[in-house]
């Protein structure tokens, strides 16, 4: 077969199963409206939970570190793209969860791919929650370490995968809150089963750092656990863009010397560092915690008008709110439906979910105001 050959049947397989993704361009796609081709749409797909990423103070944090440090870093960090606002925004994060170090990375698919990558060996095993992020479990697959699945949130499989003889060293991976479906990690329990199996644990909380905790600490610290790694992104929460492996001071300095994805890429730019450093401070504050409050009062004016309606919403209470519809056929009418009405809602369909659950993955932002969710709520009544 020759590569057009592959490319085509590809093309033709997603075609024929209605799971061909497109890409939408929006002239605004952050915050309370989705704006594309003029339009305004009640925008409940994007992952900017706090709203953050329209704040004044934040922009003009990223104004004034572009004045100061220009647009880009200029090279990696171990070259000349490190600076003063990054080593700022480093020991900001490591006081703020309470770990010794830092380290910043592009995205949170760089981070979790390099921390894998540098530390699994061929006699190690690597354990996932079976629902894990794509970077997680493409990260896994491709290292040299055994990968094992356990089914999802099940803390006994887990044990028992973890109980398997093994030479090597033993990683549990799992994600704080799930992308898709919007629930949390047992990691109470999960933490256990590994330190009883003497493994490391590692945490990607990309969905639920900012958002939930005192100081919006994300989910370890709403279960009270210090996980061995644990990823932070600030594309959600955080409304901006990067990543930051938390560690010990060991680990970030073995990260520094192997992890190739740090080593070999330019730096974020100073200026996106100034700003998500002002983004920390809004959510460590009062602000922050109004921000979360009415969050969560959202969640649950959509959660009881849900039930009311009898629509299939997963058991999330995070702002992800997915209503699983099934057929992928079914998926895209409805979004249609709802997009004619003036809510924008992506439909998410297989590979990125199992197959079966495609669903409409509903995103709520504290940038949303209650006449929005009992908008949406009309329009799902109505469509569904």
């Amino acid at each position: 077969m020759s590569w057009q050959q592959r490319i085509d049947e590809g093309l033709a397989a997603r075609r024929q199963a209605d799971a061909l993704r497109t890409r939408q361009c929006v002239e605004h796609g952050a915050g309370r409206w989705l704006i594309r081709d003029g339009q305004r749409y009640r925008n409940f797909s994007s992952n900017d939970y706090l709203g953050l990423s329209q704040h004044p103070a934040i922009v003009r944090a990223w104004q004034q570190g572009a004045e100061k440090y220009g647009a880009g870093s200029g090279g990696s960090g171990h070259v000349s793209g490190y600076t003063l606002a990054h080593q700022q925004l480093e020991e900001a994060l490591a006081d703020w969860l309470g770990y010794p170090r830092a380290l910043l990375f592009i995205s949170g698919f760089a981070a979790n791919q390099a921390v894998i990558a540098a530390l699994s060996k061929k006699e190690d095993r690597i354990v996932a929650d079976r629902l894990s992020h794509a970077s997680l479990l493409d990260a896994a697959n491709s290292s040299p370490a055994e990968l094992r699945r356990f089914v999802h949130n099940d803390t006994a499989h887990l044990a028992a995968l973890l109980a398997k003889p093994i030479n090597g060293e033993q990683l549990v991976v799992t994600e704080g809150v799930f992308s898709m479906d919007g629930d949390s990690a047992p990691l109470a329990d999960i933490a256990c089963a590994t330190r009883q199996a003497n493994g490391w644990l590692m945490v990607d909380d990309a969905h639920g750092i900012g958002v939930c905790g005192a100081e919006g600490r994300g989910s370890c610290h709403v279960q009270q656990i210090t996980p061995d790694i644990l990823i932070v992104t600030f594309g959600k929460g955080i409304g901006v863009s990067g990543a930051a492996v938390l560690c010990s001071a060991s680990l970030a300095d073995y990260l520094t010397q192997f992890a190739r994805h740090l080593i070999y890429s330019t730096n974020m730019p100073p200026a996106q560092a100034t700003a998500i450093s002002a983004s920390l401070a809004v959510i460590r504050s009062e602000e922050g915690a109004q921000r979360r409050l009415k969050l969560n009062a959202l969640i649950a004016q959509f959660r009881a008008g849900a039930q009311a309606q009898n629509l299939q919403v997963t058991t999330s209470d995070s702002a992800i709110q997915p209503l699983i519809v099934g057929e992928n056929s079914r998926t895209l009418h409805l979004a249609a439906q709802l997009r004619a009405h003036g809510c924008w809602v992506t439909a998410i369909r297989p590979p990125t979910v199992p197959p079966g659950t495609a669903r409409l993955r509903i995103t709520l932002t504290a940038a949303h105001e209650p006449e929005d969710i009992e908008q949406l709520l009309e329009i799902l009544h109505a469509a569904c």
